[in-house]
């Protein structure tokens, strides 16, 4: 891998390269322009301008609806989105699990995050995890894409994907905002969007800070973030967008759960929780040249560089179990570095060291795209073309030590039991295109999507093993789509998609920890494959009233389950079909009133999820763990036009599964056994005086105060507690 600097050169030489050949170009034409007439500032996500032509289900969460809700956290924003599912582990959504249409949720592993249009995970191929996603603060709009459209991007192709859209640079001289916030469990928030800009462009800074309790006792968390953003227009026809980011994150945060036996007594206890935690550094880089060639084609060059370091430390490793050879599950949970001290207690945990995992990455990659309107074949026709390079690399190392001075990480490092130091590097290339028909009330857009990459794996030490062995793979796999629409009724599109999906396999998982000397020390958990189906309409026909329905299918190949706790296999083909609803109906609009009561709502039925045909003939015909059959929420909403802003509304989820086999008897440690179907009650209401720069603001979740179980993952979690918060906030 390169050095960081040398990232950061080539990631900046990459836009360079596309202002000079952009520069050259316009010379040659006769294009530069003599004075800079940029008529606006506009803040482009992965949709495309006219959504009439887009040939699957997605859904925007817009700048209106975020302030309607008023979402605590990104968990919040999005989980109206029919087919969404989410298992909030935390309070806050600092490690957000989302999963989309029956996909395991863990991580949003299986959802491709993005910013701006630049992935967000730990490792795009290698470790595709959400520890980190875009503060709500920063987000102007949220966009959701399910359907054949996701073909233009990737790795992650299997579910679907979220791009944060971030707020734009200024450009009427100064603007901004100012908001604070307090709520119950010590939330405390403030956020600042500061920014100038005008004919030449302009620039932005937006700093956040958070801090307060989790769910469980001992839970605290504190995250900062600062952005810059800047605009620079270079003529009339290219612009150069760049941004700047640090965000830090400090979580005293168990990462797992508790047995059955402590879980009964006090759900929310963490009796290690003092001393657990979990650190994140991110440093991130995005620049962005777009140059408009001509009245139909823009060539636009991404380059972005991210350098992000996480730790965690816990002195629980197998929750509800003392841990041995085999385990012996007694429902409540022992430190595996100090068994002798018995069930861990707050007083006991500060005796105790644990275990450190401090893990880094880095990862930068360029990519022109080139988006083309044209009649070629004497058809109307847009046309999108594309190549992305990225490189990224993965150094994994673990610490164990009982001496409660282990606790520190330097002192682990200096006098602990070394683990494990796994390095992983990947090369992929991406190479992309898409056109679309224009046949009257009709469009029909074929794409291809190839994604080459190559893996490496070099494990210099694992279970405390100093034997080294390394092992290289590579592939390319073709990944073809096609959908259509239908807009012959006004305000109304009808559209059908397949296209193939994609999964890399997580380096990670290859590692056979069980048999380090033996062959297959490391194997190849292969790619996940899917082939993605659907049919749908959405519509504004009748005046007030808008609504979207699609059925879905999903049949996946090769899907990779966790067996055990750590241990990752290919379990065969499975099937997740269903049918998502969305509607939204505002009575002022219908009965041209300034008084607005609404009523919004969505519904997920999720009929199949079901295990097809598996390697080992066990788990043939279950249901997929994490995979809800039903997901529901609805709103009662009321606007006034005095500046008042109320809602209130339920989220509904069914039972769940939680592991391959469908256990229905809980175990010890918490892990098997179903999760019971959940029902939340929250409300917002928002006041901003006509003519005020100032909002008033006051949102609620779970207002009921409902005791759920959320997750058994790594033994049993409770969902979030009673949340309430209010703020102010100032625009200017």
């Amino acid at each position: 891998m390169y050095t960081t600097n040398k990232k950061i050169i080539v990631a900046a030489t990459a836009v360079a390269m596309g202002v000079n050949v952009a520069n050259a170009y316009a010379e040659t034409q006769g294009n530069q322009a003599e004075s800079l007439e940029v008529d606006s500032v506009v803040v482009k996500g992965i949709l495309p301008d006219r959504l009439e032509t887009v040939p699957g289900s997605y859904s925007v969460v817009d700048e209106k609806a975020l302030n309607e809700r008023r979402p605590f956290s990104l968990q919040e924003a999005i989980n109206n989105v029919p087919g969404v599912h989410i298992v909030g582990e935390n309070t806050f959504g600092l490690g957000v699990n989302i999963g989309i249409r029956g996909m395991d949720p863990r991580r949003t592993s299986r959802t491709l995050l993005m910013e701006d249009g630049m992935p967000l995970f730990l490792g795009p191929y290698g470790d595709p995890s959400a520890h980190y996603t875009t503060p709500i603060e920063r987000v102007q709009r949220i966009e959701v894409v399910k359907g054949s459209g996701q073909i233009l991007y990737g790795p992650q192709t299997v579910g679907g994907m979220i791009n944060f859209v971030t707020k734009p640079v200024p450009k009427n001289g100064f603007e901004g905002s100012v908001t604070g916030m307090v709520g119950n469990n010590d939330f405390t928030g403030f956020a600042a969007n500061l920014g100038v800009g005008g004919e030449q462009g302009g620039i932005m800074i937006d700093a956040i800070q958070k801090k307060g309790d989790g769910i469980r006792k001992n839970h605290d968390f504190e995250m900062r973030e600062l952005m810059v953003k800047g605009q620079l227009n270079l003529t009339e026809s290219q612009r150069i967008i760049a941004k700047v980011g640090y965000y830090e994150e400090n979580s005293h945060v168990s990462e797992t759960g508790l047995g059955a036996i402590e879980y009964a007594q006090d759900k929310y206890q963490a009796p290690t929780g003092k001393n657990d935690r979990f650190e994140y550094e991110r440093k991130s880089l995005q620049l962005q040249h777009i140059f408009d060639i001509n009245a139909n084609t823009t060539l636009t060059t991404n380059a972005y560089y991210v350098d992000a370091f996480r730790t965690s430390f816990r002195q629980i490793n197998a929750p509800g179990t003392i841990s041995g050879s085999p385990d012996i599950q007694t429902g409540v949970s022992v430190m595996d570095r100090c068994q002798s001290l018995g069930p861990a207690t707050v007083a006991n945990a500060a005796q105790c060291g644990g275990r450190h995992r401090p893990r880094s990455y880095d990862y930068y990659g360029f990519e022109p795209r080139l988006d083309i309107k044209h009649s070629l074949f004497g058809i109307e026709s847009s046309a999108v073309v594309g190549f992305r390079y990225h490189e990224e690399g993965n150094k994994r190392q673990q610490f164990r030590d009982a001496d409660p001075r282990a606790q520190s990480l330097s002192y682990a490092k200096a006098f602990g039991d070394f683990r494990e130091d796994i390095r992983i590097d990947i090369e992929a290339k991406s190479y992309y295109a898409q056109n679309t028909f224009y046949l009257g009330d009709w469009t029909l857009t074929p794409g291809l999507r190839v994604e080459d990459y190559k893996k490496k794996i070099n494990v210099l030490q694992a279970e405390g093993d100093p034997q080294g062995f390394a092992k290289t793979n590579s592939q390319t796999v073709w990944l073809p789509g096609i959908g259509t629409t239908w807009n012959g009724i006004a305000n109304t599109t009808v559209f059908a998609g397949i296209h193939r999906g994609f999964a890399p396999p997580r380096p990670s998982r290859d590692i056979n920890f069980d048999d380090l000397a033996g062959l297959d020390a490391i194997s190849s958990t292969r790619a996940e494959e899917s082939t993605n189906t659907e049919i749908g309409v959405r519509s504004s026909y009748f005046k007030g009233v808008g609504f979207e329905a699609t059925l879905f299918n999903i049949d996946f190949d090769e899907i990779v389950i966790q067996r055990n706790a750590g241990d990752f296999i290919n379990a065969g083909k499975s099937q997740q079909t269903g049918l998502e609803l969305a509607a939204r109906v505002d009575f002022g609009r219908i009965y041209d009133s300034p008084h607005n009561f609404y009523i919004a709502g969505n519904y997920t039925n999720l009929f199949t999820a079901k295990f097809k045909k598996n390697t080992d003939e066990t788990t043939g015909g279950n249901r997929l763990p994490y995979a809800p059959r039903d997901i529901a929420s609805i709103n009662f909403g009321y606007q006034h036009p005095v500046g008042i802003n109320a809602r209130i509304g339920v989220d509904y989820v069914s039972q769940q599964y939680v592991d391959p086999d469908n256990s229905t008897v809980e175990s010890l440690d918490g892990q098997e056994g179903r999760i019971p179907a959940y029902t939340l009650l929250n409300a917002s209401v928002n006041f901003k005086p006509v003519g005020s720069k100032l909002t008033y603001f006051m949102s609620g979740h779970n207002l009921a105060d409902k005791e759920y179980l959320i997750s058994r993952v790594d033994g049993k979690v409770a969902g979030r507690q009673r949340q309430v918060f209010a703020g102010i906030r100032y625009d200017f």
